[in-house]
């Protein structure tokens, strides 16, 4: 039972990190029905911004809360800013495009984020240990970091952020009336590239919070981590009904979970392989995910 628990701790709190990824998915194909899959590679981008504003700040020798705050509102402001870039630069010229055609431009620019990282940044980089470390033992066999804690606890933060912005605010309310019409809502004067732009700006923030998290986590960093994480946050999307943002939550939390309790109680070397026969469960039984709901289209 002990371990049981602990792997259930573990488990949500790197399902944590998939679900913030995953919202970035899920937010841009609600509003654009297209599938980013440079996002993961915002992502990587984001731990490195981290790594290198606290090198720049001197947090990495001589670590403060106030620094670390600073660190992490520049990775996410850095991220937002590329994930606009991303969107202004690479998609908006191709929004009346064939989705083949925007599918292809996000897979070219993953690919070349990921050689401009491995290029500037190396094959590795240790991360410093920015916050005290600490471990409480909670039953004999059963213990809960601070590092778990504090991803709970920013997770949470970050989702009920969004869901007062998605559901409380007139721009929420001008992505929902995107997500459901692009050109009504145009006609309805809504200004669909600023809501567009800001759609990427959220989701890159989250996953600039998730890059810091694993890193803080991990103590290493590497310019394939968006490869790996991204595809894992993709199929926590698809397994949750991708454009929903609850099933994002869910998604990621339950990948979290299956990947920590196959490695605990299997073998480590299944953990990258549940995600995928996650995936080709959830399309042959279920396309629309869990959350997501069946559409028929009148041809």
């Amino acid at each position: 039972m002990t371990l049981f628990l602990q792997q259930l701790i573990n488990g949500l709190s790197l399902g944590a990190i998939y679900a913030l990824i995953a919202l970035g998915y899920t937010m841009v194909y609600g509003t654009l029905q297209l599938i980013n899959f440079a996002h993961g590679e915002v992502y990587m981008m984001g731990a490195f911004a981290a790594l290198y504003l606290a090198r720049f700040l001197g947090v990495d020798t001589n670590p403060t809360i106030p620094g670390v705050i600073v660190v992490a509102v520049g990775a996410m402001t850095f991220c937002a800013v590329l994930g606009m870039t991303i969107e202004r630069v690479a998609y908006r010229p191709l929004r009346r495009s064939s989705r083949l055609n925007m599918l292809i431009t996000a897979i070219g620019v993953s690919l070349l984020l990921q050689n401009v990282g491995l290029l500037a940044f190396g094959a590795l980089q240790s991360f410093p240990s920015l916050l005290p470390e600490a471990k409480w033992q909670i039953a004999d066999g059963l213990a809960l970091r601070s590092q778990d804690v504090l991803t709970f606890s920013v997770t949470i933060a970050l989702m009920l952020g969004l869901h007062h912005i998605v559901e409380r605010t007139q721009i929420g309310r001008a992505m929902r009336a995107v997500s459901h019409s692009r050109d009504t809502a145009a006609l309805m004067g809504i200004p669909v590239d600023r809501v567009v732009s800001f759609t990427f700006a959220i989701g890159s923030v989250l996953a600039g919070a998730a890059a810091l998290l694993i890193a803080l986590d991990k103590h290493t960093i590497r310019p394939d981590m968006g490869m790996t994480g991204g595809l894992k946050a993709f199929v926590a999307a698809v397994l949750g009904g991708i454009g929903s943002i609850p099933g994002a939550v869910a998604g990621g939390l339950l990948l979290g979970l299956a990947e920590t309790f196959v490695s605990g109680y299997l073998a480590s070397t299944y953990r990258d392989a549940i995600a995928f026969l996650l995936l080709i469960g959830i399309l042959l039984y279920k396309p629309s995910g869990l959350f997501g709901k069946s559409t028929v289209e009148k041809v």
